[in-house]
């Protein structure tokens, strides 16, 4: 039987964790915009804010709608190449509504930055960010992130959504990757 955990060296959020999290969050978001007249659209940034934009839109108590978009800023690389690439826009118009983009994870900030400025320009009424994961020391870019699930180490992480080579997505946990041991535990 193939290690669907190939590579994880430790978990740095339980299921339990992220549950209660995006619940929370949920709460807030609902309290915050409860009495903004405003349509509210959910914006998930493909492919990694799939598993927490679907828990977290559950716990949202709001008329609303979603939509996604999908970037690329990586390549083939771990590390960002500083060229957004948009490869799926947004199919329904923003204009005077508030926007909230769902994020897997923002490290340097610079292709949420990007993103921020591209829908800022198409006349939203609001423009909030909430992101699962934040790396804090990783940050280039000044952005405003509204609701933050986790403050996390420099580390590779994934689950939850999170990939490595697109898989790892189905862990329900977020852990740490150990690149060297996957390569052992993959031969």
């Amino acid at each position: 039987m193939k290690d669907w955990e190939a590579g994880i060296v430790r978990q740095i959020i339980t299921e339990e964790q992220l549950k209660a999290r995006v619940k929370e969050l949920g709460e807030q978001i609902t309290n915050d915009f409860k009495d903004d007249d405003a349509e509210f659209i959910v914006v998930g940034i493909l492919k990694g804010s799939i598993l927490f934009m679907a828990d977290l839109i559950r716990e949202i108590k709001l008329p609303l709608k979603i939509d996604f978009m999908e970037v690329s800023s990586y390549g083939d690389g771990f590390e960002t190449t500083r060229d957004v690439k948009i490869i799926k826009d947004l199919d329904y118009s923003v204009r005077g509504k508030n926007v909230l983009i769902v994020e897997d994870i923002i490290d340097s900030g610079l292709t949420l930055k990007k993103i921020l400025q591209l829908i800022g320009k198409r006349g939203p009424k609001n423009v909030i960010l909430c992101t699962l994961l934040d790396k804090v020391t990783k940050r280039e870019a000044d952005i405003s992130i509204q609701y933050t699930g986790f403050e996390i180490p420099n580390e590779f992480v994934l689950g939850y959504g999170l990939d490595f080579i697109q898989e790892y997505r189905n862990i329900p946990y977020i852990g740490v990757m150990d690149l060297e041991k996957y390569e052992k535990e993959k031969k």
